[in-house]
């Protein structure tokens, strides 16, 4: 086990949701994925989380995470420093996805429930991450069940994390809430304290982390690592952070992130994203920027 409970003495603390680059033609740009990996490690983040849903995890293969994987590895990037999200419809592609990173030696895998299907019982969901993994076998470990309702439209109840505990011990190590929903996050530490507890929404990570939240994957770690690190290992409030998560949900909110990144590093190459998803207008890119950097200047309440 790697270490990321609070039975195992440490915090998980911060993990960025890493932005995946992609060239003009929607391939992925290696050598700036590695330099922005890098750049986050050494600007507060504690981990990158790869393949995540501001990584538009969903749109990349088994392929393209190896290589990716590689990459990193080739750069000296620990594989205990990367979390890798899982995100399949199949159990068949689920368990390639979630072999791979295992094999790299990740540090846990971010696991989405199957998100085609709606609608679908907590039985079904039991035993579909059941058989997950008892596929897995004995390289099954650190799984942070990964709640995004608003984007899988399929939510992971407290009851499921219940069964799946008792059915699989030690195995499920955290939960990532990014429904948006406090009451949820403050269940989740009533009944799982003991896990390592994120949350997604950056509004709401300085009072959770207060209430016992291990810490955050946030995408917010792309841009602005020393803005949401105090929140999210202090518990900090920072009304700079709430401003910022608005006007990025007033955008398609990966396209706003690679665009903040883009004026963060000053490299436009950032704006581009793998179909469906579009880059922001570069007009629009630009007023983002502009209007992040008045927040940044303001002083912290």
């Amino acid at each position: 086990m790697t270490g990321t409970t609070t039975q195992a003495g440490s915090r998980f603390g911060l993990s960025v949701a890493l932005v995946t680059p992609f060239t003009a033609d929607a391939a992925i740009d290696h050598e700036r994925l590695v330099s922005h990996a890098e750049w986050c490690l050494g600007h507060g983040c504690d981990s990158i989380t790869l393949f995540g849903t501001t990584g538009e995890g969903a749109s990349i293969g088994l392929a393209g995470r190896q290589q990716m994987l590689g990459a990193l590895a080739g750069h000296g990037i620990a594989a205990r420093d990367v979390v890798a999200g899982v995100a399949a419809a199949s159990l068949h592609e689920t368990v390639e996805q979630a072999r791979l990173a295992l094999d790299f030696g990740c540090k846990g895998l971010l696991l989405a429930p199957p998100f085609y299907f709606k609608g679908v019982s907590d039985e079904g969901l039991f035993r579909w991450f059941a058989k997950v993994l008892e596929t897995l076998g004995p390289k099954a470990r650190d799984v942070i069940l990964y709640h995004i309702p608003s984007v899988t439209a399929v939510g992971i109840s407290i009851g499921l994390i219940d069964r799946l505990r008792a059915a699989f011990p030690g195995v499920v190590t955290g939960v990532k809430d990014s429904s948006g929903d406090a009451a949820n996050t403050q269940a989740l530490l009533d009944r799982h304290g003991d896990l390592a507890i994120l949350v997604g929404d950056e509004r709401q990570l300085a009072a959770a982390v207060r209430n016992g939240a291990q810490g955050t994957i946030c995408g917010m770690a792309n841009f602005a690592p020393a803005l949401i690190r105090p929140v999210a290992i202090e518990g900090r409030d920072d009304p700079r952070v709430k401003e910022i998560v608005d006007m990025i949900l007033e955008l398609p909110v990966t396209p706003a992130v690679k665009a903040l990144v883009a004026h963060k590093l000053g490299d436009p190459d950032w704006l581009h994203a793998r179909p469906p998803l579009e880059a922001l207008p570069e007009a629009e890119a630009r007023r983002l920027g502009a209007a992040f950097d008045r927040i940044m200047e303001a002083r912290a309440a």
